[in-house]
């Protein structure tokens, strides 16, 4: 019976990740992966996207569940019902979630205890952009401004960067090719 227990460091087991490092170093396949969804019009703002398998360590993950289902809409300013966050509420959700997800692990990985984490973040959109009122003005984000709030005994120098990592800091950090294909139903 093996009674080893698993090294934990922030809720992130280390014996698993240093595994799962390793795996990748030796065969950098594995590390490819190819996140899908698929959103659906409902009424207004109101939409509807659906998450459910995605591709990675080289064969489709998630197969045997129910996707997730992720409703967006917008507030009564912005014309519909508020029945959910609107996307470029998402966008930051997804950026506080990425970084504090990244944060954690990379600090469990260098064997930092963190002992407590919070997030904060706020951007600011310009409709002129958006509706195409002011050539000038881009209809995404002018700036974002977030902050992590960390609590730890660990090297705070080591720690301070690591939200640089995630995956949704870069995507929005840095421009990244977006390929749109517009197709007509008859």
């Amino acid at each position: 019976m093996n009674t080893t227990q698993p090294n934990t460091v922030n809720g992130v087991d280390v014996n698993a990740l240093t595994t799962t490092v390793k795996a990748i170093q030796a065969e950098p396949a594995i590390a490819g992966f190819r996140f899908r969804a698929t959103n659906r019009a409902i009424e207004g703002g109101l939409n509807r996207s659906e998450i459910g398998c995605f591709y990675g360590a080289r064969q489709e993950q998630r197969t045997e569940r129910a996707p997730f289902v992720l409703e967006n809409d917008e507030p009564p300013v912005l014309l519909s019902k508020d029945q959910a966050p609107n996307p470029v509420e998402y966008v930051i959700h997804g950026l506080l979630g990425c970084m504090t997800t990244t944060t954690l692990y990379k600090a469990a990985a260098h064997g930092i205890e963190i002992e407590s984490m919070r997030s904060e973040v706020e951007g600011d959109l310009d409709l002129q952009g958006m509706l195409g009122l002011d050539p000038d003005v881009r209809p995404g984000y002018q700036e974002i401004r977030a902050r992590l709030i960390v609590k730890t005994k660990g090297d705070r120098e080591t720690v301070r960067g690591f939200h640089r990592s995630s995956p949704v800091f870069d995507t929005l950090a840095r421009p990244v090719p977006i390929k749109v294909e517009v197709v007509f139903e008859d």
